[in-house]
Order: C-alpha cells, then sequence, then structure tokens
C-alpha cells in the first residue's frame, strides 16, 4: 500500500506541474498521448483504492488557463474536458457503450478537432455581452474586448427564432498563414518566436491591450451549445445548423454518422484530408447527437460520458541529430536535449528534441549524425522516436550521457527506481539556483514581476547566487546593467519589496521543494502555521497530515535537513518575508447543510425546475452530483423520462428514488430525514 501511496503522489504531482506548463505557461513539455497515459494510470490507481481520492487530486478537476488582470467569471455550465484516444478500437468501445448504456443505436455527429484556446460566447437579445475563457472549467477570464476584435465572431446575430439568451461554445485559433507572419516579425525583433499556433493564440488573447490582439488576426470555430434550453432543438447537430443560421462560423467538417462505420470513414477521410485546413488540428470529436442521451449518459468529474475526442497519429519527419546540450533544472535533473537539422513539422519549423533521460538515449543507440524520425506528440511537443541505422557514417560518435554537471561538475547521482540522473549540489550549482530563482519569483509564488532573461543577466553580473540575493538588491545596482533604465530598476525593486507581503502559502510553494505544488503548499500552511513548526515535524508527523504521503513527507525533511536551505529560511525572515500564517482560515461549512455529504444522481426531465437548477440547488446544500449510480449513491432524483437501465440499478442496489415532490419535500423537513438515512 505504500508503494501504491508513493505512485499516486507522485502522478499527481507530474500531472499537477504539467497542467500548470500547459493552462497557465502555454508552454507544454509532454505530448498529450503521455500526458494522457500519466492521468490513465492516476485514475487507474484510484479506481483500485477509492479511499486514496482527494478533492485536490488532477482527476478531481479540469486545468486552468487562468490570467491575472482580467475578471473572474463562474460558468453557468462548467467548461469541462474531454477524455482522449489514440485508436479505432477505443472508438469502437466508445459507441457500444453509448449504445448499450441507451439501449438502441445512436447518432454521433463527428466533428474535426481544432487546436486552438477555449472560449464561451454570451448573446443577450442577438448581441454579444460576454466572452469567457475555459479558466479551470468553473471560472474563467473575462476577454469581451479581446474577443470583439475577431473579426469571425458576429457582434450581433442574423436573422431571427434565437433565444433572449444564448450561450456557444468554440475554439479561438490563429491561422498559420498568421502564425508565420507573426513568428517572422518577432524573430527579426530578436523575440523568441511562438512554439505553434496554440501557444501563439493562448498569448494573443491574454493580452491586456484588444490592439494588439486585433492586429494579430484571429479566427474562431464555434461548436456547442450547452444545456436543456426547451426553445432550441434537440439535437446537437440541428443546433449547429441554427448556430449557422444566424451568423455564427460552424467547421465545414462536421457530419452526422448513424452507425460505427459512418464514424470510420469520417476519422479516414480527416486524416488525410486535414492538412489542407488553414487553422491547425489534432483530431476528431464525436458526440451524441440527441441533448436527452447526452443528460442520460451524464458527466464524470472532468469530462461527458457522451463524447470522446479521437487524436490523429502525429506527423513524422526525417532529418539529421546535429548534438546534443544536457539542461539543468531546477531541482537538479538532468534533461538531453537533441539539436536537429530545421525540419517543418505539422506546420512549423523544428530545431529541437527531447531526449527524456539515458535509459532513451541508451534504446536508441543514438550516433551524433545519424539520421532521426522526429514527430510532434500531440501535434505540439517534437520528439525522436527512431533512428535510420542503415545511414549512419561509421565514424559517427555514440552518444553518452554526462557523468558530471555540465553546470558545476558535482558527479551526477541517480536515485532507485527513477530513470533521471541528477545534480546533489543544490546550493552551489548555479543552473539549480537559477531554476530556483526563477521558480520563487513565479506568479504562484513570491509574485515577483522579472523575466528569465533578467534573472540570467543578474547571475552573470555576480548580483545574484541564490533566492535570499533578491532582497538585498538596490536601483543603484541595477542602474548600472544593460537594459535598465530608472523606471525598470524602480519597478524590480518594487516589486521585491511588495513580495513581503506574499501568503505564508505562496512563500513555501516558492521554495521549491521538491513534490510540494501550490495545492500541497497549501495543505502544509493549514496543518503548520510557521515554517519554524513545518520544519520541526517528522516524517512521521507530516504523513500524518490528510493528503500527505511518505514521499511527499520524505522530500519535505530533506529539505530542511540541509543547511542552506535553513540559512535561506533564515535570510529571508531578516527581509521581513511572510514566514507563517498571520489569520486562521475560517470554516466555511457553518451549519450542517440539508444534503451534506450526501451523493445523488439525477436522471430525466422536471417539470418544476431544470436540471441545472437541481444541480445548483444540490451543491449549495452541501451535496454531491454524481453522474452514475453506485452503492454510495445515497439518492436518485428521478423525473419523467429517466433511463430503465438507471432506474432497475438504483433498485437493484436500493438506492432510494425520489420524485419532484418527495426531494423538495426532504429539502424542508431540513436534516432529520438526512439523520434518518
Amino acid at each position: 500500500m505504500e508503494r501504491v501511496k508513493e505512485e499516486i503522489e507522485r502522478l499527481r504531482y507530474l500531472l499537477e506541474e504539467h497542467n500548470h506548463r500547459y493552462y497557465v505557461l502555454s508552454d507544454p513539455s509532454i505530448s498529450d498521448q503521455e500526458y494522457d497515459a500519466l492521468m490513465h494510470r492516476l485514475e487507474e490507481l484510484e479506481a483500485q483504492h477509492p479511499e486514496l481520492i482527494t478533492p485536490h487530486s488532477p482527476t478531481q478537476r479540469v486545468g486552468s488557463d487562468r490570467t491575472e488582470g482580467f475578471a473572474t467569471i463562474t460558468h453557468r455550465y462548467p467548461m469541462l474536458s474531454l477524455s482522449n484516444t489514440y485508436s479505432y478500437d477505443e472508438v469502437k468501445d466508445f459507441y457500444e457503450r453509448v449504445c448499450r448504456e441507451i439501449g438502441r443505436d445512436v447518432e454521433v455527429v463527428a466533428e474535426l478537432k481544432y487546436d486552438g484556446l477555449s472560449i464561451s460566447l454570451v448573446y443577450e437579445d442577438g448581441v454579444l455581452s460576454r466572452a469567457v475563457t475555459r479558466g479551470d472549467g468553473r471560472l474563467g477570464d473575462d476577454v469581451t474586448a479581446n474577443v470583439r476584435t475577431i473579426r469571425s465572431i458576429p457582434l450581433r446575430l442574423q436573422g431571427e427564432g434565437y433565444p433572449r439568451e444564448l450561450e456557444v461554445r468554440g475554439e479561438i485559433l490563429l491561422p498559420w498563414v498568421e502564425f508565420e507572419r507573426i513568428n517572422q516579425s518577432r524573430i527579426a525583433e530578436d523575440e523568441p518566436p511562438f512554439a505553434n499556433p496554440r501557444n501563439a493564440a493562448s498569448g494573443t488573447l491574454k493580452q491586456l491591450d484588444p490592439k494588439v490582439v486585433a492586429a494579430r488576426k484571429l479566427d474562431a470555430y464555434l461548436y456547442h451549445v450547452p444545456g436543456e434550453q426547451p426553445e432550441l432543438p434537440h439535437t446537437h447537430y440541428e443546433r449547429l445548423a441554427c448556430c449557422r443560421r444566424w451568423g455564427l462560423k460552424v467547421s465545414h467538417a462536421t457530419h452526422l454518422c448513424h452507425s460505427l462505420e459512418d464514424i470510420l470513414a469520417f476519422l479516414d477521410h480527416w486524416d488525410a484530408a486535414r492538412s489542407h485546413e488553414p487553422v491547425a488540428t489534432d483530431g476528431v470529436v464525436l458526440k451524441v447527437n440527441s441533448i436527452a442521451e447526452q443528460e442520460e449518459l451524464g458527466y464524470t468529474a472532468k469530462s461527458p460520458r457522451w463524447a470522446i475526442a479521437y487524436k490523429f497519429k502525429a506527423e513524422q519527419v526525417q532529418t539529421e541529430l546535429l548534438s546534443v546540450d544536457y539542461q539543468v533544472g531546477r531541482t537538479g535533473t538532468i534533461t538531453p536535449v537533441a539539436n536537429l537539422a530545421p525540419v517543418a513539422i505539422s506546420g512549423t519549423i523544428v530545431r529541437r528534441a527531447s531526449l527524456h533521460n539515458a535509459d532513451f538515449i541508451a534504446s536508441l543507440d543514438l550516433h551524433l549524425g545519424d539520421t532521426v524520425a522526429v514527430e510532434k506528440g500531440g501535434e505540439i511537443i517534437p520528439k525522436i522516436v527512431s533512428v535510420v541505422p542503415s545511414l549512419r557514417s561509421v565514424s559517427a560518435p555514440r552518444v553518452g550521457f554526462p557523468s558530471v554537471c555540465p553546470a558545476c561538475g558535482t558527479a551526477l547521482e541517480r536515485i532507485a527506481g527513477e530513470a533521471a540522473y541528477f545534480c546533489p549540489a543544490r546550493s552551489s550549482c548555479p543552473e539549480q539556483q537559477r531554476g530556483r530563482v526563477e521558480h520563487f519569483c513565479s506568479r504562484k509564488a513570491a509574485d515577483i514581476r522579472i523575466g528569465p532573461e533578467t534573472i540570467d543577466l543578474l547571475f552573470e553580473h555576480g548580483l545574484l547566487s541564490d533566492i535570499g540575493g533578491l532582497y538585498a538588491l538596490e536601483e543603484e545596482q541595477l542602474l548600472g546593467l544593460p537594459g535598465f533604465q530608472r523606471r525598470s530598476a524602480s519597478n524590480l525593486v518594487r516589486s521585491i519589496e511588495e513580495s513581503r507581503e506574499r501568503s505564508y502559502s505562496s512563500i513555501l510553494f516558492g521554495l521549491g521543494i521538491r513534490f510540494v505544488g501550490e495545492t500541497t503548499a497549501k495543505t502544509l500552511a493549514r496543518a503548520y502555521p510557521s515554517i519554524d513548526e513545518l520544519s520541526a515535524a517528522s516524517q512521521e508527523d507530516l504523513c500524518a497530515v490528510p493528503e500527505i504521503g511518505p514521499v511527499i513527507a520524505g522530500s519535505v525533511v530533506d529539505f530542511f535537513a540541509q543547511q542552506s536551505n535553513r540559512s535561506l529560511i533564515e535570510t529571508l525572515r531578516g527581509a521581513g518575508v511572510q514566514l507563517s500564517r498571520e489569520v486562521t482560515e475560517q470554516s466555511d461549512s457553518g451549519a450542517e447543510s440539508v444534503l451534506s455529504g450526501l451523493s445523488i444522481v439525477i436522471s430525466g426531465v422536471f417539470a418544476l425546475h431544470t436540471r441545472d437548477e437541481y444541480k445548483a440547488l444540490i451543491e449549495r446544500l452541501g451535496g454531491k452530483i454524481s453522474s452514475a449510480i453506485s452503492s454510495k449513491t445515497d439518492y436518485v432524483l428521478a423525473g419523467e423520462k429517466m433511463g430503465p437501465a438507471k432506474l432497475a440499478k438504483a433498485e437493484s442496489l436500493g438506492v432510494r428514488i425520489l420524485d419532484e415532490a418527495a426531494f423538495l419535500a426532504l429539502i424542508e423537513q431540513g436534516t432529520d430525514d438526512k439523520h434518518k438515512h
């Protein structure tokens, strides 16, 4: 069981890191398929050990693309992600499952999947009133001013027949032509080019100046009208047709499929034809057509059970391996990176690719000058997948892995059971210290507004060697550096001053303790109100904290056991940085809620309230909405046309079934009925 806990902790940490890189930084470091493999493994372990599931697990949430500087909006309907599949067999499994659960053959709408930034548009009386990013699925950023600059999104709907309030969802995209134009301009101005159109679209939409957004000529495709709205058609395909009539841009690559054969034919066609599309695509989305059947199938915590995304196989090309660099991360991990002869893949020029670790290099038997096959995993991350030995020169030297740190010369070490080598000289390795400073300054940590280039500059000129050195910087020192003027120097010093007021949990996250992400830092800060109490805790003490297992506990103990880290804490204390929790968090539970702790499944059509109103009511009263009936279900709120399969399952498990009247009576009775149950 301890090994299971350790693996779950490791997977959660990795997934949170990749969520942050993908949704917040727009700088993913692994492919969608690799991410999904990690998520599937975590889901598998949590299914086997449900007692280890926590509310903060990545399986219970959607990744966030929230950005400071924009107003926060709560979505009326959650914006969930889709489950991914990579094979026709998995598509077949999806189709057969939905047919089996509905009890008959279902119609499925197949749509080309575009690779951009998800958006929700709200029209009131036909006029665009709000545009919100997906965010974390529940809360998103209000980017209305920026979206108004996108010419393909109408500010006013055409024709007639649209509802008084219409929400429609889609994808903000940057066409290939614009992507190349912008990158050429950035290179000419000595700015780093965007990695791919999705990153460019994401970065553009988050600009605080709408004029910048307008100049980049974003595009959009709309593909979904959420919710049960009686005035709209009762099928997804007909709703898309309405959107077209009202002037909304809907993809031409949409087809109503009546069988599995229809679906596979659509996949075959667009796997080849997508290369002619003017925007980036990465797969096909399959959705059950009937809105009623969608509601019957329901949702998991992360995604609808009535839809799935099929991802195309990545495009693969051959090029030459020129050299290999070895990068040192802030935790000391050594990552090999291949330098390649420039080659075009999926619309972008690729010059570098990850080689993962020493074992990966050895498995390829890689030699300098090799002809290698490169693909973009998930259409984003370039990676070497194979070598062509027949084209290798007999004198080509084999690529080895260094035995010492390329930054400081310290002998590398490898932890048993882990793939990576790391440099143990945490306090003296300059690359690790650079990485730690950059992490400490990040928005969710100390929030010091400084870029990696400036950090490099400070290290190169001897003004900075670790995190503590930030608080010794003075304006006059900065004015002697290239590119610094009085205003920029003053802004940096002021930002450092403001970081002294950051919360204890933010600073704890910023220290970069291995396996301690943002959520874990908050958990530790609640359990140990000061860093002194935390540093004195034993591994056994830490393991007694909910959601803290032996891997995290061991990492925390190891961090505070190092003299260099204890010295850093004292430096931060002397600088006035918050190292304790000043205000105890107040419990928001209040009096016991009527439905507190109860799991409720909603099924069918209702007369007095909509399903969404019932969902909101249940959550407000402390209940939890579940999409599937199980032995853990407390009640089923049953309306008209409840699926016979769900009804039979509830009865077989002895789950109490309530109609609208009985459910409302339960709420009115207060907590008495809950205690009897």
